[in-house]
């Protein structure tokens, strides 16, 4: 009894559970390879395009998968990262920029956080370095002009009290004092 697809011409696929020959798998392969249309091998022999892209991973030449790999250029990479850090989404990136897989865009992500990390980390090092140094210099300093600020007020205050002495006179202004009528 006929189904209802091979009635009507419909091609119907094998069953999952069919396996094929080694030999045929690299045929088809070196097929894909030279150029033959996907599309045509998968109508004749009956695969889906998913099977076909497993092997090719697996028994694919190493020129092949060199030729599938796209090199990016540091500066794409930081242009494509400029573009997310403005706002851009990782899809619409992907389109924009041509960029077959987000997966690349997240591990330029990725590298880009930890570079800057790693950055600020040494950076960090050596600026508390350099400012411990800066501080204890800088913390002597300021304490010896406290210290000659307060000897110096000492001494205006000295003065101020024999000269208040000496010419009987009020020198420092008392609280609550009235200002002279001008």
């Amino acid at each position: 009894m006929a189904t209802k697809k091979e009635s009507t011409g419909e091609r119907v696929r094998k069953p999952v559970t069919q396996f094929y020959d080694q030999r045929l798998i690299k045929e088809i392969v070196e097929a894909v390879e030279d150029g033959t249309s996907r599309l045509s091998l998968r109508q004749q022999y009956g695969f889906s395009e998913g099977t076909l892209c497993r092997w090719m991973k697996k028994y694919g030449s190493p020129a092949y998968h060199q030729s599938k790999q796209r090199v990016y250029k540091a500066s794409e990479k930081r242009a494509v990262l400029r573009a997310i850090a403005s706002g851009m989404s990782i899809p619409e990136a992907k389109i924009s920029f041509g960029i077959v897989s987000s997966t690349s865009i997240h591990s330029w992500i990725k590298e880009d956080l930890d570079e800057n990390a790693e950055l600020s980390t040494s950076n960090s090092d050596v600026m508390a370095k350099h400012v411990k140094h800066t501080d204890s210099d800088e913390v002597k300093a300021l304490k010896e002009a406290l210290a000659f600020a307060e000897l110096k007020n000492v001494a205006l205050n000295t003065m101020i009290d024999i000269a208040e002495r000496q010419f009987k006179i009020d020198i420092r202004k008392k609280s609550g004092a009235r200002q002279s009528p001008k």
